[in-house]
């Protein structure tokens, strides 16, 4: 039988073995034979020999300390080239095909004509043309992966991908194997871990990176491909206006509990993002001055240039010398000028580009010149209505607390009373009134505090702004409809004279069971109604309410809070877009992201989805143009099903199972995390939760308040402690008890029912599934016979049991034989990393224990930051 991962496993090889060169160069055959036997034990320990698990233990405890980073990095690097050769199978021509299925805009075009639907080809493209799907850029966790080491990565994917070319003649393929050897070699001499935490605009100058070298390609690559499709199955071509994807960023704009990101940060990071989009479209412009040398245009054309033999290159090189005028003030303001200059001379306003390329592309058709209008000048176009002149729109991010203080002490100061202890309605009713009133609220000479200051700051820095530079305000921990008045009077009085969209953020299981009733409130508001005019935002955080309450309870509490949300906004006639603040990692919302969308509940989606995407999963799904465009297509293809094709709502009695589901889920958590008093000391023994905030991860501070004990910890290094010990205890803690009791109360026909028939409850469960396969219960005992006190082990036990207990739980229910049975690519992408991760594990826990004995010793602590690093790599994932 063939062996169809054939192809990625010989490209692994090969990566290793030329790894394996470069290591032995270094530091001798002896060596790499250590690390050689260290692997194969690792594989044996894998199939139960306990005789070679406990030889490698022993071959690692005794490493001495000069051994300690080469062996660290070995392994490490095993598996980011493990990641680089399985991202390639993706989009390689010898792909699988459990791995590159059909395009799924193609299957779903298919199923929307030939099936069911029989949609008319006028109703999918006006669908197309409502499709707003706005994919939000998101710095944190950031990337383990420093940005050097990234760019090596990519140009090995390169270099696999040149060696699929049948025709490369043998000096062509020894120069191949070169470039190979050297990226390797330079990848091996560079430090993986970098030496300091990134700044805010060092994480927005990150995600630039990955729009400038890939989305930018991507994009009209992408629409290019959905026309095609379009055009097969509907006999229509795309708009050129037609743009279902856009993106947004926090990065320079998220300053939630990060006192980094001030409001000089986020001028500095809006003034960069125009000034790299401004260079972009000056080469799109200079190639098309270089193509567009026709003579023949329409009145419109001759009417602006006059009577010139190359019309067209007259009309692009004024733009052309408005963009290097545009480009020569942004880097004036960049080095702290403030130039005087004539707005009409610079392009500053999507139209002010759009337009004069738009008559060019009707002059062309008119004049019989389609073929070329449909080249370079339309991909142009499409990155002008998907990037604007900005590339990203900066969200701005802000916690309620800062702006109720920040009201409250001008109230103060004014002499009417404290607003943090006045009732909801005395808050509603004081708002309201200074938004109607003509006078200014601010006082003259008045020295506010350095946080007020700051508020104000950035409110102002919004007014300043083309509002097609910004994405929204999004206020975390928003509870009360005046969290929201109350960013919109900080805004007015700052000057900001348009209606940028504030958007509250409902994080807990409480403030998502409150979401509805706060959002009725605020549409009661006749003010805000007229402010938001027809369209509201609502964010659902995914990290906090899992922290809060476990991954079972609070997927159920989103789904409902989801429902309710809907219902509101459609009573209030105001057209509702979810802002789905997912991460990477299941315990974080993360997960497949079709599938997340399609087990949305019923009219949630309607051709509007915000969602973020965070971390290095940037990197996983947009950081290869090819790979991209297949994200693209992903992500479009399932709002478009979930609009078109949404799922039936639940039946009443599977409604009524997950209440009681997400009871015993919530309450099964909450006596661990919450009520267990030796949890907090396991949790920092068992884990490296506290050795991370030494990890230089991203700009904002692991904790949200330096005193706080584990309800004060980010959902990220929450999640990271446990995924690197590979309990990975937060993603399915208190679900398999749930699941179990529903079980053994007889409701078992019912759950299989569910799961086969409500993509809610089988998403749930196959993110379940995956989770509990990349747990790893015997290694996390091992992290807790070396580094937790044997008074404590009976709650790791405890721990086990409750994982063991989810997993029967889980397999009951798919009757599968084991678990990922159904997703043998999954399966296999997970068990061939487990030879390099498994080491990585005994090696991190054998120096947690050396590094809380020396904590001084930086040899160590690098071996510890590269383990890390290495164990993130092969899980694929931070946290």
């Amino acid at each position: 039988m063939t062996d169809m991962y054939a192809p990625l496993k010989a490209n692994v090889h090969l990566l290793g073995d030329i790894l394996g060169e470069t290591i032995e160069a270094e530091h001798g055959a002896a060596f790499l034979n250590l690390i050689e036997e260290v692997r194969q034990l690792s594989k044996a320990s894998r199939q139960g020999d306990t005789e070679a698990q406990s030889k490698m233990l022993a071959l690692l405890s005794e490493l001495p300390d000069e051994q300690l980073v080469p062996f660290a990095s070995a392994f490490n690097q095993f598996l980011n080239l493990a990641n680089i050769a399985e991202q390639f199978h993706t989009i390689s021509r010898n792909c699988d095909e459990l791995v590159c299925v059909p395009d799924p805009v193609d299957l779903l075009l298919g199923r929307l004509f030939n099936g069911k639907a029989q949609l008319k080809p006028d109703q999918l493209i006006d669908e197309l043309e409502k499709l707003e799907i706005d994919l939000v850029l998101t710095a944190h966790p950031t990337e383990v992966t420093r940005r050097t080491l990234i760019s090596k990565y990519s140009a090995l994917i390169e270099c696999l991908s040149e060696r699929e070319n049948p025709q490369l003649s043998e000096r062509e393929t020894k120069r191949n194997q070169l470039r190979m050897r050297q990226l390797v070699a330079q990848i091996w001499h560079t430090n993986e871990i970098r030496k300091q935490r990134p700044t805010p605009v060092d994480e927005a100058r990150w995600g630039m990176a990955t729009v400038e070298t890939s989305l930018w390609h991507a994009v009209p690559e992408f629409l290019r491909q959905l026309n095609e499709q379009v055009e097969e199955h509907a006999g229509r071509q795309l708009p050129p206006h037609v743009a279902p994807v856009r993106f947004s960023s926090w990065m320079g704009g998220d300053r939630d509990g990060n006192p980094f990101v001030t409001a000089k940060v986020s001028e500095e990071v809006l003034l960069r993002n125009r000034c790299t989009a401004t260079r972009l479209y000056l080469e799109d412009i200079n190639q098309l001055i270089g193509e567009l040398s026709m003579t023949d245009c329409d009145q419109a054309i001759r009417a602006m240039v006059g009577d010139h033999r190359e019309p067209y290159r007259i009309l692009l090189r004024q733009l052309r010398e408005k963009l290097s005028d545009t480009q020569d003030y942004l880097m004036a303001r960049l080095d702290g000028q403030q130039p005087k200059t004539n707005p009409s001379t610079l392009i500053w306003h999507k139209k002010d580009l759009l337009e004069p390329l738009e008559l060019i592309y009707q002059s062309l058709l008119d004049q019989g010149m389609r073929l070329i209008a449909n080249g370079l000048l339309l991909d142009t176009l499409r990155r002008i209505h998907c990037f604007g002149l900005t590339l990203v729109r900066v969200d701005i991010r802000q916690s309620s607390d800062r702006h109720a203080s920040a009201i409250a002490e001008i109230t103060r100061y004014l002499g009417l009373g404290d607003y943090l202890h006045w009732s909801e309605a005395e808050k509603q009713s004081f708002l309201l009134r200074e938004l109607a009133s003509r006078r200014p609220l601010l006082p003259h000479q008045w020295q506010a505090s350095a946080d007020t200051q700051e508020v104000l700051d950035t409110c102002r820095l919004i007014g300043q702004q083309s509002p097609e530079a910004l994405g929204s305000y999004v206020i975390s921990m928003a509870s009360e409809a005046s969290d929201v008045l109350a960013v919109a009077l900080l805004l007015k009085e700052c000057d900001c004279n348009f209606a940028l969209p504030i958007v509250p953020l409902f994080e807990t299981l409480s403030d998502l069971d409150n979401a509805p009733a706060v959002m009725r409130n605020l549409l009661q508001i006749d003010w805000y109604l007229g402010y938001c005019r027809g369209k509201q935002q609502v964010m659902i955080g995914y990290s906090d309410s899992a922290k809060d309450a476990g991954v079972m309870a609070a997927s159920w509490a989103q789904y409902r809070a989801q429902e309710a949300l809907v219902s509101v906004c459609k009573d209030a006639g105001v057209a509702l877009t979810l802002f789905h603040g997912r991460g990477g990692s299941i315990g974080r919302g993360g997960g497949p992201a079709h599938e997340a969308i399609l087990s949305q509940p019923p009219g949630s989606v309607d051709s509007r989805l915000r969602v973020t995407e965070q971390g290095e999963m940037i990197r996983f799904k947009f950081g290869l143009p090819e790979v991209a465009v297949q994200s693209l297509a992903l992500y479009t293809s399932a709002v478009l099903e979930a609009t078109l094709l949404p799922p039936l709502a639940p039946k009443p009695e599977w409604r009524s199972l997950m209440d009681s589901i997400a009871d015993d889920s919530v309450r099964a958590y909450r006596q661990i995390v919450q009520d267990e008093p030796d949890f907090v000391p396991y949790f920092r023994a068992a884990t490296p939760e506290l050795e991370l905030s030494a990890l230089p991860l991203g700009s904002r501070p692991a904790k949200r308040r330096a005193d706080g004990g584990v309800e004060s910890l980010r959902a990220i290094p929450w999640i990271f402690a446990w995924t690197q010990n590979r309990l990975m205890l937060p993603a399915w803690l208190g679900a398999g008890e749930s699941l179990q009791n529903a079980i053994d109360q007889g409701h078992q026909e019912t759950l299989r029912e569910m799961f086969l028939n409500w993509p809610l409850f089988r998403t749930r469960l196959s993110m379940l599934e995956m989770v509990y396969a990349k747990s790893e219960p015997n290694l996390s005992r091992y992290y807790e016979q070396i580094l937790v006190k044997p008074e404590l082990h009976g709650l790791g036990e405890k721990l086990r049991q409750s994982l063991d207990t989810g997993v029967r739980s889980v397999l009951n229910l798919t009757q599968e034989q084991g678990l990922m049975d159904l997703t043998p690519w999954n399966k296999e992408s997970v068990a061939l990393r487990h030879p390099y991760i498994d080491p990585l594990n005994f090696l991190q826990a054998e120096l947690l224990r050396r590094c809380r004995q020396e904590p001084e010793d930086p040899a160590l602590q690098q071996a510890l930051m590269i383990t890390i690093a290495g164990i993130a790599a092969g899980l694929r994932n931070t946290g």
